[in-house]
């Protein structure tokens, strides 16, 4: 479980990005935490394989 306090125009502006995709405001932020995830997670794995392979 996740709990965020947030401020009512930042709820405002995720109001708006969820509706535009047709989602809540709990699954739009979920999914930007889980895209956010991977990206950073993609990176580190292309940096130790970069790393390991003596890419410079």
């Amino acid at each position: 479980m996740l709990s965020l306090r947030i401020d009512g125009e930042l709820l405002d502006r995720l109001r708006r990005h969820a509706a535009i995709r047709g989602m809540s405001v709990q699954d739009y932020v979920v999914q930007t935490l889980v895209r956010d995830d991977f990206d950073e997670r993609f990176k580190s794995a292309v940096d130790a394989t970069e790393k390991f392979y003596g890419v410079q």
